[in-house]
């Protein structure tokens, strides 16, 4: 085991020296088994959506899928091994989502380890395909592994709380993420870890949320979410995302995962030396892992003792560095084809360097044997809740049937529209003394009843009330004489020599209430039409004959209410 994880060492070293010339970015990281097997759970959780709608895959089909995918990479004869269904698609699918997140796997380290090595590098024939597959598959088991694996099974009744060795597994996987999210933003693998570690209450709902705006994008998660917050800190109005964006619904989670990111980008940079600037990091992360909670916690002790081990071997790659390249006569000032940050300032370019080394090593680690707690359970160690793997995740959460409207929405909304909404003007209070044909007065003013409703212009005629004589005159052929429109309001009428004639007899109680209303209302009527009393004119003296009188000024007609409305703005 000890030979194989040294050759795996001077593979990778060879890899890193010499990846330039192959790999578009120097800031390529390298998945271990572990993550190799994550991604392919995941791989496969897509395909399944795209076939049956359900982003979900069987344990057994993954193992299955797993041992054919190391076969198939490494040549090697799988003719025993019964293939999935669409293992094709699963595996080019595993291919994208590798390429996608820059990162690439411990097989193909090996095969371009094969083309990039030079003649004073040590065989390629150091590890064999089947020894690779071996330490993969988890078949070598690790010393200090063993002793810390649990004697009986783990299951859900027999080990309720986890082993130390899972805890100690988990920890160190958030710090490693944190620090391969600083060198790689696109591995989205990374920035799931790390999204509520420590918790933000950023859950299932906020992780859909933003993988559906990356999707959008078609960029990294951490692109993704950092353009959200730079948006809604330096946009303003115009470019600010809008209200109904899913986003906005997390907004204080994701502002304190991007301010606690810059943080660490912070110390990244503004720091010269590697070892203090791997202390800072690993003091800020272990800040913000230990806060709330208790000194005693069993995960706050495994975060102090994964802090120390940190920062202690994070100053060993340092010296190891500097002793290299004082022994080889490495000049500090490196020619830019071998920089690392081609684009960007040359500051923290060395921190950048011990990190990868750093990454390199855990991607190294055997893999862990416990494949169910790897890829069901594993969140929530630290988090302390359930169904937190990345495979739930990745799930889009459930939408909840919403409960039915209250019955008294429900009416109204079948109930039809009978009022109909009069758009109002605001117009001036002397708007209706303005000779204007846009709205009629009624629409201006609201009067409380329809007796103060004003007359229009031109009145229709009302009906009047004539006298029976004057209706027997007219018929005569003469001409009436002019008598008012109402007639006497009395039973009888007066004759010419002054005897008082009754009218025809008979009861009409009908007619008669009928006339009195008709009356009633014209004398209504005829009070509101009346023009307020006008002030006697006094008439200016005379001009001299010698002197022209002065132009008198059109005089303007008064519409219909004006009048009254003038007396009382006067009183």
């Amino acid at each position: 085991m000890d030979n194989v994880e040294d050759s795996l060492k001077t593979v990778v070293r060879v890899f890193r020296r010499e990846c330039h010339r192959i790999l578009e970015s120097e800031r390529t990281t390298i998945r271990g088994s572990d993550g190799m097997l994550i991604a392919l759970q995941l791989a496969m959780a897509q395909i399944n959506k795209q076939e049956s709608g359900e982003f979900s895959v069987d344990l057994s089909d993954v193992l299955r899928s797993w041992k054919c995918l190391l076969l198939d990479k490494l040549n090697l004869s799988c003719e025993a091994t019964i293939r999935p269904e669409n293992y094709e698609l699963v595996q080019r699918e595993y291919e994208c989502f590798m390429k996608r997140t820059n990162t690439v796997d411990l097989i193909d380290v090996y095969f371009m380890f094969k083309k990039l090595r030079v003649d004073s590098d040590p065989d390629e024939n150091l590890l064999t395909p089947t020894q690779l597959f071996q330490f993969i598959s988890g078949n070598m088991v690790h010393s200090e592994e063993t002793s810390l694996l649990p004697s009986c099974p783990s299951t859900p009744s027999s080990q309720p709380r986890p082993c130390p060795l899972q805890v100690r597994r988990v920890v160190k996987r958030i710090f490693c993420s944190y620090f391969d999210l600083l060198v790689n933003s696109k591995n989205d693998l990374a920035l799931a870890h790390v999204l509520d570690a420590p918790d933000r209450n950023l859950g299932r709902t906020a992780f859909t949320d933003l993988k559906h705006a990356a999707h959008r994008s078609e960029t990294s998660l951490f692109l993704a979410v950092t353009s959200f917050v730079r948006a809604i800190e330096l946009g303003g109005k115009g470019y600010a995302p809008p209200e109904s964006d899913p986003l906005r619904k997390h907004l204080k989670g994701f502002l304190n995962f991007v301010h606690f990111t810059d943080q660490l980008e912070e110390v990244l940079g503004e720091a010269t030396d590697p070892s203090l600037a791997g202390t800072r990091l690993v003091s800020s992360l272990r800040a913000a892992l230990m806060k709330g909670r208790r000194s005693g916690d069993a995960v706050s002790a495994v975060v102090d003792d994964m802090a120390g081990a940190l920062k202690e071997r994070i100053s060993q790659i340092h010296h190891a560095q500097r002793e290299l390249a004082i022994k080889m006569g490495i000049s500090p000032a490196r020619p830019k084809a071998h920089a690392i940050n081609h684009a960007t300032a040359l500051g923290g370019r060395d921190v950048v360097k011990v990190l990868i080394m750093l990454l390199d090593e855990e991607a190294l680690t055997p893999p862990f044997r416990n494949k169910a707690a790897l890829l069901m359970d594993d969140q929530a160690i630290l988090n302390s809740c359930e169904g937190t793997s990345l495979l739930t995740l990745y799930q889009s959460p459930e939408v909840a049937a919403s409960s039915p409207k209250p019955l008294w929405n429900r009416v109204q909304e079948q109930q039809p529209k009978t009022k109909l909404s009069v758009e109002r003007v605001i117009r001036s209070q002397f708007a209706c003394t303005y000779l204007d044909d846009g709205l009629p007065l009624s629409r201006v003013l609201e009067f409380p009843s329809t007796s103060q409703l004003p007359t229009c212009a031109h009145p229709a005629p009302k009906p009047s009330l004539f006298c029976p004589e004057a209706h027997d005159v007219s018929e005569g052929g003469g001409v009436p004489h002019s008598r008012a429109t109402l007639g006497h309001r009395c039973g009888n009428v007066p004759s010419q020599d002054g005897t008082i004639v009754p009218r025809n007899p008979g009861p009409q109680p009908a007619k008669k209430t009928l006339k009195r209303k008709q009356m009633d209302l014209a004398d209504r009527n005829l009070e509101n039409e009346q023009p307020p009393q006008k002030k006697a004119s006094i008439k200016a003296p005379s001009a001299a004959p010698g002197k022209k009188a002065a132009s008198k000024a059109p005089v303007k007609k008064l519409i219909s209410g004006q009048g009254r409305l003038t007396s009382f703005f006067r009183f």
